[in-house]
């Protein structure tokens, strides 16, 4: 869920400005899924850029204590959101953990990182969502240590229904600074995109598992 509609503008105007989202309908990426896709989301690029990653750390931040108060504790998923994680921890003057995606195979074998309390308030910090699965994931490893996972804020969100059925299921809250349909409405009104384009990201956006160039 958008929480502020100006800050969505502002956020897909920034991370199409540093090239953080890159829109290639006619030389599809390859996700990790095997889905072909139109477009590419690298929010770690941010950091590069100090006056960008500044506001999305403030934004991130009002937004953080305006939905849930101040936690305990700030998680990051690794490893997209430990970078955006820690510096929203840091403005808020709060601890920080990030999430493995499973345990390591070696040391201490740990999938948190950081000290984490039972019964500590949480909230996790990701950068991107996608299906939902990996962010909720982390949800899964923190509630097992006993944290209570207050929500769940990101940067952007594609906003495809597997992700909104997958957190109705864990009944985790979802707030993100921008996501596809303020993006695309930007990249079409700055003239990013031609009409051809909008209409092949538009298209795949309906059924993403299954569309084809």
């Amino acid at each position: 869920m958008i929480l502020d509609k100006n800050t969505a503008k502002k956020t897909a105007e920034l991370l199409l400005q540093i090239n953080a989202i890159k829109l290639r309908p006619e030389n599809p990426f390859t996700w990790a899924s095997g889905w072909k896709s139109p477009i590419y989301c690298d929010n770690r690029i941010i950091l590069s850029y100090p006056i960008i990653r500044n506001y999305i750390r403030e934004e991130m931040a009002k937004q953080l204590e305006s939905l849930y108060g101040k936690p305990d504790v700030v998680a990051g998923v690794a490893t997209g959101a430990i970078g955006i994680g820690m510096l929203v921890a840091d403005y808020l003057g709060l601890p920080f953990i990030y999430v493995r995606p499973e345990p390591k195979s070696h040391g201490r074998k740990n999938q948190i990182e950081g000290r984490l309390e039972a019964n500590q308030n949480l909230v996790v910090v990701e950068d991107l969502i996608s299906t939902g699965k990996s962010s909720l994931n982390a949800v899964e490893a923190l509630t097992n240590e006993g944290a209570n996972v207050k929500g769940m804020l990101a940067i952007f969100n594609y906003g495809f229904d597997i992700a909104k059925e997958n957190f109705e299921t864990r009944d985790i809250e979802l707030h993100t600074l921008g996501d596809y349909d303020h993006l695309i409405q930007e990249a079409s009104e700055t003239g990013y995109i031609k009409e051809e384009q909008l209409n092949t990201l538009l298209e795949w956006r309906k059924s993403p598992s299954t569309w084809h160039p």
